[in-house]
């Protein structure tokens, strides 16, 4: 595949050399029909979604998704997590990739299996303040949180890493293209909060009111330590655990009770920033050439992508 690129000049403002994707629509969100249009141009989440170190965030935003109760049930009552934590990143990272740098033809074979898979994701509620209702995950709700964790987590640590992004233009083109991990599927545009100020609204409500169930602490306790896991796996999860205890919001951390470690994070937090953005782009992003030759390479030999024959 072709290698992301590089702006001009390195840096989080520096969006100068960068297509824009210039149609202004009712909505903050892309529509599917946008989205899959060969004029589409994804370059501003690019910058964010292409650098390795978000998968530094993957427990964080996966022990937040899973916190809604719907989505932590059909996680833990649909999928083997324990022994498929690797397979749970491929597919969640061949969708993130695909939807950003795929061709209009891959987005819309990847989102049709998805949406395949989620049509036997189905159940009711067996615990919790919601128990007795049915979830499913075609439900939009449930797919506009997972995105919005997405965006949540995958932001933060691209400003931990390179600093913040005062551009305010680049900050609103980076969130809008990130509505397209959410309408790619059963979202519709007018669900993704239109500003960003709309959005952290909708997200301190989510945080505030989304209930920690046993089905998401039993997807944690296998997600933080990996028992399961290759060796090779197991020996980051240290560094897994400091890194999510020290990002989850306050209440979130204390219901899944992970324990904070302050000065072990710091002093991580200035390895990595002292080392990580001084690597070449073609090092960074090697995850996206990662997943999306897997990705491609199972569509060439019709192999299944998503799902549990993947």
């Amino acid at each position: 595949m072709t290698e992301p690129k590089q702006p001009a000049t390195a840096g989080p403002d520096s969006p100068s050399s960068i297509s824009m994707n210039e149609k202004s629509d009712t909505y903050a969100a892309f529509s599917k029909e946008d989205f899959l249009s060969p004029d589409f141009r994804s370059d501003h989440i690019n910058i964010i979604v292409r650098e390795g170190i978000i998968l530094g965030a993957g427990a964080q935003a996966i022990l937040l998704q899973v916190a809604n109760a719907g989505v932590g049930a059909g996680v833990n009552e649909h999928s083997n997590f324990a022994y498929r934590v690797q397979d749970r990143l491929r597919t969640t990272m061949t969708f993130v990739y695909c939807m950003s740098f795929g061709t209009p033809q891959e987005k819309k074979t990847i989102v049709d299996m998805i949406t395949a898979v989620h049509k036997n994701v189905t159940g009711t509620l067996n615990e919790g303040r919601d128990k007795g209702k049915t979830y499913s995950a075609l439900d939009p709700k449930l797919q506009l949180w997972v995105a919005a964790t997405l965006y949540a987590t995958g932001l933060p640590i691209y400003e931990r890493v390179f600093g913040k992004i005062t551009n305010e233009d680049l900050h609103e083109k980076i969130y809008r293209e990130y509505s397209i991990l959410a309408c790619a599927l059963q979202v519709p545009p007018e669900m993704w909060p239109r500003t960003r100020k709309d959005f952290w609204a909708y997200w301190d409500h989510e945080i505030a009111t989304i209930e920690v169930t046993q089905h998401a602490r039993d997807i944690a306790k296998d997600l933080l330590y990996l028992r399961q896991a290759p060796w090779h796996i197991r020996m980051l999860t240290p560094a897994v655990r400091l890194c999510t205890a020290e990002w989850l919001p306050e209440r979130i951390r204390a219901e899944y009770g992970v324990k904070r470690h302050p000065r072990r994070y710091r002093m991580l937090e200035r390895l990595v920033k002292a080392t990580y953005p001084a690597l070449p782009l073609s090092v960074r992003s090697y995850p996206v050439k990662l997943y999306m030759n897997d990705m491609r390479e199972r569509l060439a030999n019709k192999r299944a992508v998503i799902g549990k024959d993947a």
